[in-house]
């Protein structure tokens, strides 16, 4: 361990103000959003004004910090627009934003002169990959920087000794892969016109590949030993779960949580889970290490396509991508997020997904405890009985066998793999 314990943020990702709320209540110490322009997940819900405000509010009541992403690789027809967005920001009141996720310099410069109370963090995409380049955002009032998800371990802890000590450094030890540099990649407008650049990427690096040799059109030559092709760019999840000690080690402030795309039941296992583990070493070594069983098998409950270390210990081997198939592993399945109970006792709830009356299904704890209920009744607004609940989004309200509170999560367990989008 280093020669100072820094404080550890468990930073974890929302796509909604639904998902906002579902990550402080399950264990995150910031949250990190999109707002309706100049962030990298336009396809993500995103937030509007309104409901950003709401956001930060609930975070704030609850300790827990918000951050905007605004990390667009600007063209000179964004600059005005990214002035009166930060303006906007700028001039919300009471709660702020804690601080602006910025990859682009002249988008960070704008921050820096129209909302200079919101701090100024430096996205992945900026490359970070020296403590020279974090000295030199330092240097221009950054007080936080991500590095790029091709350092190693090692060259964390070098950073880490070579730049101010006020200085914050976040790291992804969670989710989805990038095949590209640093998140920069061109093959989503290369296919579709769709940059992701400026937050529209289609994903091509999971999509399925095979080599034309040029003279030979039309003779489609599987890239690896498999006669449906390659899934050569398709990188397996980066999970950290099993290697907290050595994340402290590196003297790394914030854990990054990635998945501004993913649901409410992804967001809330994966922040419980490092939640806990986080916390469990911090209190005992031992105790994480008997724990670690708990851990693998919660956070493999949730969507995913199987695990990597990344880049952490060195360059990653060819183990590091998936070849011969193009799934998601998947535990559970989504149900909804318990609401506030009617005067009956019956719970609130927007479905998710189908489930009916007799079924046993799983409650989901924020502490970690997993409770088996089974569906004693389900009723729509009307107070009409149904058997089941077959609308998406419909809402209605549920009888449990055992009494679930409010920000509680209903899940149900599978056994299948899931194609990808």
């Amino acid at each position: 361990m280093g020669e100072k314990m820094r404080k550890i943020e468990l930073l974890c990702p929302a796509s909604s103000l639904e998902v906002l709320k579902i990550a402080v209540i399950y264990g995150a110490d910031a949250v990190y959003i999109g707002g309706e322009a100049f962030g990298l997940r336009a396809k993500a819900k995103n937030f509007s004004m309104e409901e950003m405000a709401e956001g930060v509010a609930f975070a704030h009541a609850h300790g827990v910090r918000v951050y905007v992403t605004a990390n667009i690789l600007a063209h000179n027809y964004d600059l005005d627009g990214v002035r009166e967005y930060f303006t906007e920001l700028h001039n919300m009141k009471p709660d702020r934003p804690d601080a602006l996720i910025i990859a682009d310099p002249a988008v960070f410069m704008i921050a820096k002169e129209v909302c200079p109370e919101i701090e100024r963090h430096v996205s992945t995409q900026a490359n970070n990959t020296n403590y020279g380049t974090y000295q030199f955002w330092w240097n221009l009032g950054a007080s936080r920087v991500v590095t790029a998800r091709e350092l190693s371990l090692k060259e964390i802890k070098e950073i880490r000794g070579h730049i101010d000590d006020r200085m914050e450094i976040e790291t992804f030890v969670h989710g989805a892969m990038c095949i590209s540099y640093s998140g920069r990649c061109l093959l989503s407008n290369y296919f579709t016109g769709r940059d992701a650049n400026k937050g529209a990427c289609t994903h091509p690096c999971r999509w399925k590949y095979s080599v034309v040799e040029e003279k030979r059109p039309g003779e489609y030559l599987p890239v690896y030993e498999n006669e449906r092709g390659t899934y050569i760019f398709n990188s397996k999840d980066l999970c950290m779960i099993e290697h907290i000690p050595d994340l402290i080690d590196a003297g790394i402030d914030s854990y990054k949580i990635e998945g501004r795309m993913k649901t409410a039941l992804y967001v809330a296992t994966v922040a419980r889970t490092y939640r806990k583990a986080i916390d469990d070493y911090l209190e005992s070594p031992e105790k994480y290490e008997a724990n670690m069983p708990w851990y693998l098998e919660q956070i493999k409950s949730c969507t995913y396509r199987q695990f990597t270390t990344g880049f952490f210990y060195g360059k990653p081997s060819e183990e590091t991508q998936i070849y011969d198939n193009n799934t998601y592993e998947k535990g559970y399945t989504y149900l909804g997020i318990v609401g506030a109970p009617n005067e009956k006792g019956l719970y609130r709830m927007e479905q998710r997904n189908k489930f009916s009356v007799g079924e046993q299904i799983e409650i989901m704890k924020p502490n970690g405890d997993n409770v088996l209920a089974t569906v004693l009744a389900l009723v729509d607004e009307d107070g009409n009985e149904m058997e089941s609940c077959p609308h998406p989004q419909q809402v209605f309200y549920v009888k449990l066998s055992e009494t679930p509170d409010e920000f509680d999560i209903l899940r149900r367990q599978e056994n299948e793999a899931i194609a990808l989008d």
